[in-house]
């Protein structure tokens, strides 16, 4: 599959994976999940750009940005996704295939993480699956893209 690169978007808080409860978000660093997203995108033919910030003027630049640049968007919005309505409008404006995606199943935590303002506006959401979780979102990515093509 050639084009335009997926950007997988991580936000605040994930550049401490491996460092912080690893019983909910495991033992893998951000590092770590970077190279599996790169390597399982390339069996696919295709490229990533992975972003982390803290920052969610930052992680709204790099929406905005992949309206030209991105095929697809995977989105780890972390605590933004249950609080932003900005990105929300981010990403409905860039109107990419795009899906939401979470290492822990946030329907086993606390209540106000069952709540996505991203939701809505995403292809799909996947989580509980750890870093597994991002393969999967590659996956589901890939093949919303291909669609788009023939369809």
């Amino acid at each position: 599959m050639s084009g335009k690169a997926l950007y997988v978007l991580n936000g605040p808080n994930l550049n401490l994976l491996g460092q912080r409860e690893s019983a909910i978000y495991g033992e893998a660093t951000l590092q770590d999940l970077e190279t599996r997203c790169r390597a399982h995108a390339a069996t696919l033919g295709l490229e990533i750009v992975f972003h982390q910030s803290n920052s969610e003027g930052e992680l709204i630049g790099w929406v905005h940005e992949a309206r030209d640049k991105a095929s697809g968007i995977a989105i780890n919005a972390g605590a933004y996704t249950h609080t932003s309505v900005a990105l929300h409008d981010a990403l409905r404006a860039v109107n990419l295939p795009s899906v939401e995606v979470h290492l822990s199943n946030v329907y086993k935590r606390e209540a106000f993480r069952h709540t996505s303002f991203i939701a809505p506006v995403v292809n799909g959401v996947i989580c509980g699956f750890g870093v597994d979780s991002y393969v999967l979102a590659i996956s589901a990515l890939s093949a919303l893209i291909s669609a788009n093509k023939k369809g």
